[in-house]
């Protein structure tokens, strides 16, 4: 089960600070209400097979998908690479990725704008839906490899905060104080 925890509200690299101060962990369901993040387990033994991720895929009509390792020894530009990933941003599009190896950590900002960390582990899909603040660092092991997917060609743009003026974060707020996520499975 996936694991996600408040942490400070401050932009330092803390990949490690859960092991200095234990976290006030949350729940899937907690998690999905403050920022309508979603979480969906997936058995990467039986991806193939079982037809889950298939159905996720029609359902949500992601149409192409790709494939990234971040690691120091395939991903050019590495140290500049993370910093870019952690920089707290914002997409027009959904981010969905799902671990099929290595680990990390997504920060999602909440309803009140606190951070929550999410550690990502193989099997993990996490979806993050469009106008939320975000940002991505990898644990100590330094690697991951993810499955992206996008509807449609792929859009990697990332836009700093503030970007508040954005439509995409405009119907973002609107759906959290309105709790009008609706979860698809």
């Amino acid at each position: 089960m996936v694991r996600a925890w408040y942490m400070n509200n401050d932009s330092s690299d803390q990949r490690e600070e859960h092991y200095k101060n234990p976290p006030h962990f949350i729940s899937v369901d907690e998690l999905y209400s403050v920022s309508g993040v979603e979480y969906i387990k997936l058995n990467l033994d039986t991806l193939d097979t079982d037809g889950i991720l298939e159905k996720i895929k029609t359902e949500r009509g992601y149409t192409y998908e790709d494939e990234l390792v971040c690691s120091k020894d395939c991903l050019p530009n590495y140290e500049e690479k993370l910093k870019v990933f952690y920089k707290e941003h914002l997409h027009t599009d959904e981010e969905i990725r799902l671990v099929v190896e290595g680990s990390g950590y997504f920060d999602v900002r909440d309803k009140n704008d606190q951070w929550i960390r999410v550690e990502v582990v193989p099997g993990d899909l996490l979806i993050l839906p469009s106008g939320i603040y975000h940002r991505f660092t990898l644990d100590k092991k330094n690697y991951i490899k993810a499955r992206r997917f996008f509807i449609g060609e792929p859009v990697w743009t990332a836009h700093s905060r503030p970007s508040d003026d954005m439509e995409c974060r405009k119907k973002y707020l609107k759906s959290l104080q309105q709790s009008c996520f609706v979860k698809v499975q």
